[in-house]
């Protein structure tokens, strides 16, 4: 995952108020409840100190987006009186909470994200096909983001994707066209760079479109159950065969990545796992890809310094100026470097994966 649409985060002077919200609306009095519990995340940030230029700011964001059922939830991110970020999540946080630091807490937010792939959907029957391409996480507006393939097929976005519609008569002429179909899946899974492409509907169609695809295309379609247009049954059970299918491709290729890691741990110079390792190897710009555990229970504290992202480490002695060092949750550092040296990132199944749930994958070995 690519790090760089945190450095607005990073950029901004601190402190930086950083918050996540649960906003599921289910129940008929959710927003009540929303905001209720947003005015006691409100007022823990103003006995932190937060000004309330920057809680205003916040109170112009916090709620959530109507319009979108089911789970979600809210990373809000602000400083100075003004808000830096707002991205709606595709399930709730663990637990509301906010925080007041002089660098945000993206982890949650980075994890969230890191769980998308962008993806293509294809729905094919006897009179035509839609085509739809998901990225990762796309825009809602210039203002919030989102992710989560929940809340694309639930709430079609303003912008951040592309849908392309092809209406055919006759069996023939959808036959006879199936290659500029096809061309158009390409185009898609091209645009948004997809890591899987969901197919349901007609299987004779479906059939004649797959002679016509890249063999790279082709390799990576995932027929799923139902996927007819129009029906509302039909669009419910091709929303249910995605998330599924998304859940079941990232854990695949989360698990490829894992065994890669591993390998390269019995390498040297390829990988590192523990704090005090990775701290040493983001000081040294060593880092290609940061992966860290999205669990934070019992998370600790390490040093950094207020001005070079990558002075880093949990002894504070280690630190070029030790005085002027300040000290902040271990995620939210090491984001801050790995962002700094443009290394990438990807969520660690499991904290038992990497020594202290920490790791990183190597760009080059340092001098002996």
């Amino acid at each position: 995952m690519d790090l760089r649409f945190l450095e607005p985060l990073y950029r901004a002077p601190g402190p930086v108020a950083s918050v996540y919200l649960d906003t599921t609306h289910t129940a008929e009095d959710a927003a009540h409840r929303i905001g209720l519990r947003w005015r006691g995340l409100r007022k823990e940030l103003a006995e932190s100190g937060a000004d309330e230029a920057t809680l205003e700011a916040l109170d112009s964001a916090a709620g959530g987006i109507d319009g979108i059922p089911g789970p979600q939830g809210e990373a809000l991110f602000a400083s100075g009186g003004e808000l830096i970020a707002a991205y709606t999540l595709s399930g709730p946080p663990p637990q509301d909470r906010a925080a007041l630091m002089p660098v945000p807490e993206p982890v949650e937010l980075v994890c969230d994200l890191d769980d998308g792939l962008p993806y293509v959907v294809v729905a094919v029957d006897r009179e035509g096909a839609d085509i739809y391409a998901y990225p990762a996480y796309g825009d809602l507006s210039e203002e919030r983001h989102t992710s989560g393939a929940t809340l694309h097929i639930n709430k079609v976005p303003t912008g951040g994707w592309r849908q392309k519609h092809h209406q055919r008569h006759t069996e023939e002429v959808w036959f006879a066209n199936a290659a500029e179909v096809a061309h158009d899946v390409e185009e898609a899974v091209k645009d948004v760079q997809a890591a899987a492409v969901f197919v349901g509907g007609d299987e004779r169609a479906l059939g004649k479109v797959r002679e016509h695809l890249s063999h790279r295309t082709a390799e990576m379609l995932i027929e799923i159950s139902g996927g007819g247009r129009g029906d509302p049954d039909a669009i419910a059970e091709l929303r249910k065969s995605v998330e599924e299918g998304l859940r079941r491709t990232a854990v695949a290729l989360r698990s490829g990545l894992m065994e890669d890691f591993k390998q390269d741990l019995g390498r040297e110079g390829r990988a590192v796992q523990g704090m005090s390792a990775t701290c040493e190897a983001l000081r040294s710009g060593q880092v290609g890809r940061l992966m860290i555990s999205g669990d934070r229970t019992g998370e600790r504290n390490l040093w950094a310094s207020a001005t070079d992202p990558l002075e880093v480490s949990d002894d504070r002695a280690r630190l070029t100026d030790p005085a002027e060092a300040f000290e902040a949750p271990a995620g939210s550092l090491l984001l801050r470097a790995a962002q700094a040296t443009s290394a990438s990132f990807s969520r660690l199944p499991d904290p038992g994966d990497a020594q202290d749930g920490v790791g990183a994958f190597l760009r080059f070995s340092a001098a002996p």
